[in-house]
């Protein structure tokens, strides 16, 4: 009403007091009544054309009592015009039928225009702000069952192989873990031949706020592990215990222009890219950048991206930091009217990464005088730790002379991969379609040199070995997006990734329970239950492509055991209930 107020009660009371200057009589109670009537007509006239609500109009002329009161009793009237006969003169100003339409429109204007930033008249009307804020997550339950290969090596040969310690190098170190008994011997902790089944959840809640057009924020919470950067499943059976929700996004988005967005903190996948690479759960710590061009008209919509990502902090004297760069230049192409194509060519390096031979310890004695490890600041700084690496990649003892009984792994080789990525969607078969990705990927990194002038002596004449290529092809019939009641698709994909093509650290974690060294593929499917709600199964199947253990040959109870025939295979049957909300 305030703005009402503002907006009209200057037009009218302008309006009325040249009519009143032009309207006096000798009768001043008949003119006053006269000026009363035509304002009243002009308000009645205005609310019969919707530009005034009757609400609005008679707080006006309720608000307009009191002045004209005042106005009444005000001693400085001045005399009414008259003529040289002493009658009086009357003025009517003539106001044109396109000033008459110019004044109503604008004035028609205002008044819509704060209609609708107030929301006048709508039902449960809600404050501007919650426009600004928007909450999006979902909730997944899921059936899952991994069956490993009969033939699979034993943990206990690995611990066995790795207890000789005559090579010092493994694809799945993990395999051999154990804990030492009262009798000296080693029992595994590991599995790779016990079936296994369990039911998981997934939970993620995202709260996202448009600052301004410039400026948002976005946080993401899910369940999970504070340990597992790609996977937010929860294991159900935990004696009804509580779940924990950690912080899976945080960060601010900048949009200063249309052609370029900055993103700073825990951020989305800013990379094009399959899950070869990148795990689908994967989110980025650092910033990154993305500059798009779009010229209307043309086929062609090229973009390019920065990101600097830190990986470990520089703590010294002991710990230098790592990180992550990287850069990908690509294009979206419209082909034709019912196929688009994307294609994508990135760069990524790892820095300080890479194992080295740790020399910052000492061999020594205690006073029983058994072997003892001293170690200095700077131990273990090279270490690829259990918590970051799932298996895969080619490691190395970084600390192969000493007697320690926990073994540090190192990286073998350094990860500057380039990965040429690409996709299509073909809407030929309307309402359904055809959806193809490939990728492809190398390890400009991998050196044997360069791992032997790291590693030391120990290493001089053996061998790493590994693969540094990988490649992907996926295929999807069906709905793009299964969202809907009644909407289905259908999918098979296919993977062989070489043990050192990507860091594992990084990459699926569901075919072949995750990691690299893996050749395998994925059959499955989806349909719609009812709207955002979804039924999906999946079949996945993989083994591994180079033994995990590197040519150690060992001696277990009298028989010679060549380890370079080691092998895993696992399948793995997934059924999930999706809701997205």
């Amino acid at each position: 009403m305030n703005a009402l107020k503002k907006t009209w009660w200057p037009t009218l009371t302008a309006l009325s007091l040249a009519m009143m200057g032009t309207l006096a009589h000798a009768d001043e109670r008949a003119s006053l009544e006269a000026l009363r009537q035509t304002t009243i007509g002009l308000i009645d006239a205005l609310v019969e054309k919707g530009v005034l609500t009757r609400e609005a109009a008679d707080g006006m002329l309720k608000q307009a009592a009191p002045r004209a009161a005042a106005s009444a009793t005000t001693p400085d009237v001045p005399k009414p015009e008259t003529t040289a006969a002493g009658k009086p003169v009357l003025r009517v100003p003539y106001v044109s039928d396109a000033m008459k339409a110019q004044i109503r429109n604008e004035v028609k204007e205002e008044v819509l225009t704060q209609a609708r930033a107030e929301r006048w008249g709508v039902p449960n009307a809600t404050p501007s702000w919650v426009d600004r804020i928007k909450i999006d997550g979902d909730f997944r339950f899921r059936y899952q069952t991994d069956r490993p290969g009969k033939d699979n090596t034993l943990p206990s040969d690995y611990v066995a192989a790795e207890g000789t310690n005559q090579n010092g190098l493994s694809r799945a170190p993990d395999f051999a873990s154990s804990v030492l008994q009262g009798d000296n011997s080693l029992t595994p902790t590991s599995s790779t031949s016990d079936a296994r089944e369990r039911e998981r959840i997934r939970l993620r809640l995202g709260v996202s706020a448009k600052v301004t057009d410039e400026v948002g924020v976005g946080v993401r919470l899910a369940t999970g592990s504070a340990t597992d950067r790609v996977s937010t499943n929860q294991t159900l059976g935990q004696n009804f215990n509580k779940y924990q929700l950690f912080v899976d996004r945080a960060f601010i988005r900048l949009d200063p222009a249309d052609w370029v967005t900055v993103q700073a903190g825990r951020i989305p996948n800013p990379w094009f890219s399959t899950d070869m690479v990148w795990s689908d759960n994967l989110n980025f710590d650092g910033l990154a950048a993305t500059g798009r061009w779009v010229s209307q008209g043309s086929a062609f919509s090229p973009f390019a991206t920065l990101g600097w990502f830190p990986l470990r902090e520089q703590t010294p004297p002991n710990r230098s930091s790592r990180w992550l760069i990287g850069a990908q230049v690509g294009t979206g192409w419209d082909v034709a009217a019912r196929t688009k194509v994307k294609l994508g060519l990135a760069y990524y390096s790892y820095n300080n990464l890479e194992g080295k031979v740790d020399q910052n310890y000492v061999l020594g004695t205690n006073s029983s005088n058994q072997a003892v490890v001293v170690t200095g600041p700077e131990y273990g700084q090279y270490e690829y730790p259990t918590g970051l690496r799932q298996k895969g990649n080619t490691v190395f003892e970084t600390n192969p002379t000493s007697v320690d009984t926990s073994p540090l792994w190192g990286l073998a080789y350094a990860f500057r991969p380039l990965v040429l990525t690409a996709s299509a969607e073909l809407t030929h078969f309307s309402p359904y379609s055809l959806l193809l990705s490939a990728e492809y990927v190398k390890n400009m990194a991998f050196d044997e040199a360069s791992f032997h002038r790291r590693a030391g002596a120990f290493f001089d004449n053996k061998s790493p070995g590994g693969k540094s290529t990988g490649y992907h092809f996926k295929l999807a019939f069906g709905s793009a997006e299964v969202r809907e009641q009644g909407q289905w698709q259908l999918a098979t994909s296919y993977r062989h990734v070489g043990s050192d093509a990507v860091l594992d650290a990084f990459t699926d974690s569901d075919l072949g329970l995750g990691g690299t060294n893996l050749q395998g593929y994925t059959l499955g499917g989806s349909y719609g239950l009812y709207r955002n709600t979804s039924l999906g199964v999946r079949f996945l199947s993989a083994k591994t492509i180079d033994t995990p253990l590197n040519q150690a040959v060992v001696n277990i109870g009298g028989q010679t055991v060549d380890f370079g025939q080691a092998k895993y295979k696992v399948n793995s049957l997934q059924v999930d209930l999706n809701v997205r909300f």
